[in-house]
């Protein structure tokens, strides 16, 4: 056993580790040396509790790396603003830790949160939009409460792409009014796509242990795969959306970031639980366990069946043997392939998604900024569209907002417009979707590539970058989905996403702890000045 485990491991890194980049990459200067470089929840927690470590001082030195990394040296911007408390924060858990109290695996644990995730604190809530800036909501989120029950250290909030990138149609990833532009890790002159860009470029930085992104369509898993790290999306009702900023409610949920599955497994135990405020978390099934770190089990692809999409999502026809070779990986690790080619009824998607999506958002912000009462001027959709007008300057210098005014244009939760769309993007991902792929090829999971490389922030003229995306079918279904990395296209990470039926969110995690296991793809980023292109000539055996 022991030998076919080494032969795997030796396949595995002939097929995906980076050799050398692809095309010539320029490179920067490093950033500070960091004594928790990949430091996971379960290595600083068996330190901590060997009295090796405090959650002071471990808090003390991600505040050091964000001010020398993300507010200085590379300047990522993946940070929009650090939480005063913090340290005070860190001071309680010690003293408890002293008396023998630890709350749980996330006990002196630093987590970030994304800025449209409430809080209370001295911290702003605004996904990331001027406009919100002072408003302070009433209430925190429900998982935000979740965290510091479980003993975490809110370490500050992430930037995000403004508004969860629901303002514009040409809207830039990792870009808002409040925080500037996010870089990714990686090339420092790509995108880190979004809209959770702040959060997994933390992640991937070691500017935090784990993050909190929230996702309505890829954007948790899309910055995840973009950045190098797993990104998990819960299904629908497993984390209480209560306090976060809404797009749809059909869609939205918050989920880990992290840089290993089992660290994802950890935090999501943290943040489910059912919320009276939020009635779709009452729905999970009886006896559902929550305990997703204690039933991963090694060796879960041996014997699994895997059915592998190539879309329709839009990828280059270039990255098709990318994908063959992980296939070759999930089957040397001895999983069943089952090829479905495309899904042609997923072309009908689009369309009624966004149909739903303006719907929703038009009702979900409208509800938001009432909550807010006095504590905002801006009481509605129409009045944050005035705004943006007025602060034309700094809120849409690189990109209007098309998405707000045709979301005004909606109607309600009633219209008849909106109904059929909603029943067609059900019928579309769930029936005709992941339902009938599953039980007819009996499959335990889908996999697909999860999003393209990362784009440039500004393109070269004549040089072709086309994205593509795995993301829709879970998010419309409201059905969970992993991604893991799964390869490099020169220093540019691809993940793989492992998606499933609903309230299969402990086999995804297994089956994406095993891939992780056996092929070992994430690699530190190297903050490099740029990289001249993303043709995807893969490293070789």
């Amino acid at each position: 056993m022991k030998t076919r485990l080494f032969l795997l491991s030796v396949l595995a890194q002939a097929l995906f580790l980076a050799h050398s980049p692809c095309g010539a990459t320029q490179p920067a200067t490093p950033p500070p040396s960091f004594r928790f470089t990949e430091a996971t929840i379960d290595e600083l927690q068996a330190r901590m509790a060997a009295g090796k470590l405090s959650a002071r001082e471990l808090s003390a030195a991600y505040l050091e790396r964000i001010a020398q990394v993300d507010h200085a040296g590379p300047t990522l911007r993946s940070v929009i603003e650090v939480n005063p408390d913090a340290l005070a924060i860190a001071d309680q858990l010690d003293a408890e830790r002293k008396v023998g109290k630890v709350r749980g695996p996330l006990h002196g644990i630093p987590v970030l949160i994304k800025d449209n995730i409430a809080t209370t604190d001295a911290m702003e809530t605004t996904a990331g939009s001027l406009a919100l800036v002072g408003a302070k909501p009433f209430r925190e989120a429900f998982l935000v409460a979740r965290l510091r029950e479980a003993g975490a250290v809110i370490l500050g909030k992430a930037n995000l792409s403004e508004w969860a990138n629901f303002r514009s149609t040409s809207g830039i990833g990792g870009w808002s009014g409040r925080g500037g532009q996010t870089s990714n890790p990686y090339v420092l002159d790509r995108l880190p796509s979004g809209s959770s860009s702040g959060s997994a470029v933390a992640v991937s930085a070691n500017l935090c242990v784990v993050a909190v992104g929230t996702e309505t369509d890829g954007s948790i898993v899309c910055p995840s795969s973009n950045c190098g790290i797993v990104g998990f999306k819960p299904t629908l009702g497993l984390v209480s959306r209560t306090g976060i900023i809404p797009i749809a409610a059909s869609q939205d949920t918050a989920g880990p970031m992290t840089r290993t599955v089992r660290d994802a497994a950890l935090l999501l135990e943290a943040l489910s639980a059912p919320d009276t405020s939020d009635p779709v978390t009452l729905k999970r099934p009886a006896g559902y366990s929550t305990q997703f770190a204690s039933a991963l089990k090694p060796g879960a692809l041996r014997g699994a069946r895997l059915g592998v999409l190539h879309g329709p999502f839009g990828f280059p026809r270039t990255m098709e043997p990318l994908l063959g070779k992980i296939v070759e990986a999930l089957r040397a690790a001895g999983a069943e392939i089952v090829d479905l080619g495309e899904v042609p009824s997923l072309t009908k998607l689009d369309d009624p998604e966004m149909e739903v999506l303006l719907y929703e958002f038009k009702a979900g912000i409208n509800d938001w900024l009432r909550s807010l009462g006095d504590r905002t001027t801006i009481k509605s959709l129409e009045g944050l569209i005035a705004y943006n007008e007025a602060q034309r300057a700094v809120e849409m210098p690189l990109f209007g907002q098309e998405l707000f005014l045709q979301a005004q244009a909606r109607g309600g939760l009633t219209d008849k417009a909106y109904l059929d769309a909603r029943s067609t993007c059900l019928r579309l991902t769930r029936t005709e979707g992941i339902d009938a792929l599953l039980q007819t090829h009996r499959l335990d999971a889908l996999v697909a590539l999860t999003y393209t490389p990362a784009k440039r922030k500004n393109k070269v003229p004549g040089e072709q970058e086309g994205e593509g995306a795995s993301s829709s079918l879970a998010a419309v279904a409201g059905y969970p989905s992993v991604t893991v990395p799964a390869a490099h296209i020169g220093a540019l990470p691809v993940g793989l996403s492992f998606i499933g039926g609903a309230w299969q969110d402990a086999r995804l995690l297994s089956l994406a702890a095993d891939f992780e296991a056996r092929t070992q793809v994430r690699q530190l980023p190297r903050f490099l000045t740029t990289q001249e292109t993303t043709e995807t000539r893969t490293q070789q055996p």
